[in-house]
């Protein structure tokens, strides 16, 4: 029986994505798992003849010109001097790039001045006008920035805390300043009542005076009770006779109270203390 050969489209989603083409190898969410596999996962290298890395910056004087220099002055100076001239100044590549900059604060915030808030509209904007960022000056920003000059004798920290007086607390001089003060407080207060109070004119009673002065006296509020028991439910057993003995045995009770236990005094009598 003739072995089965394994297609490229063998292990893709072809059917249920779509029909087959080539970007479906490359495509990890279009490939199916291999039983026994692991997954290949990985990035195609470039072809041949690729080079790595950063592109050098660009020189000035290149060999040719500098052998023309050297030929026709009969002076080989750069050369010698480590190609002298090649490369841009100290600094020179910063201020360049600094300057090539686009200041886009400056252009998101005309955009909106202008009234310019949709994305589009501001991208619009952008590609019309370009505004560059000023390049960067150490010394102009040397001379704004200043610096505070301390004295060389400071010294930082908290201060120490003087000594205590050992002597003033032996000799209790701070309870002798104490009761003096207190004594002259005093003093001048009696000073103060002796004389009287000033009368500054007529004192006119105002609400709050008047019931500071006498309160009306008011009944305490009954206690509650359901509406049958106070109007159609009455007792119908009187133990007292008479209000006067009803009045009477509650006095007695009153008195009771101070030989008996218990929150209310209606308990046991207690017994007496030696």
């Amino acid at each position: 029986m003739a072995m089965q050969v394994e297609g490229p489209f063998d292990y893709t989603a072809t059917g249920t994505l779509g029909d087959q083409r080539n970007s479906m190898l490359q495509n990890e969410l279009h490939l199916r798992n291999k039983v026994g596999h692991i997954k290949s996962r990985g990035f195609h290298l470039p072809e041949k003849g690729f080079t790595y890395g950063l592109p050098n910056d660009r020189r000035i004087y290149t060999a040719a010109d500098a052998w023309k220099l050297s030929h026709n002055s009969l002076n080989s100076d750069p050369a010698l001097r480590g190609w002298t001239g090649t490369y841009l100044p100290k600094g020179g590549a910063t201020k360049v790039k600094a300057a090539s900059e686009r200041d886009f604060l400056t252009m998101n915030k005309m955009a909106i001045t202008n009234g310019l808030v949709r994305t589009e509209e501001q991208a619009d904007y952008r590609a019309v006008h370009d505004i560059r960022r000023l390049p960067f000056n150490k010394k102009e920003m040397a001379g704004k920035m200043r610096t505070r000059r301390l004295p060389p004798t400071m010294v930082f920290g908290i201060p120490s805390r003087p000594s205590t007086p050992i002597y003033d607390l032996m000799e209790h001089k701070y309870q002798d300043k104490w009761l003096k003060e207190r004594q002259n407080t005093l003093s001048a207060k009696r000073q103060a009542d002796t004389k009287g109070p000033r009368s500054h004119g007529i004192v006119y009673e105002t609400r709050a005076t008047v019931l500071r002065t006498y309160q009306n006296p008011v009944e305490p509020p009954p206690l509650w009770q359901l509406p049958r028991f106070t109007k159609s439910a009455r007792p119908q057993v009187q133990s007292f006779r008479t209000d006067p003995e009803k009045s009477l045995a509650f006095r007695y009770q009153e008195t009771d109270k101070i030989d008996r236990q218990g929150d209310f005094g209606t308990g046991i009598y207690e017994l007496p203390k030696n």
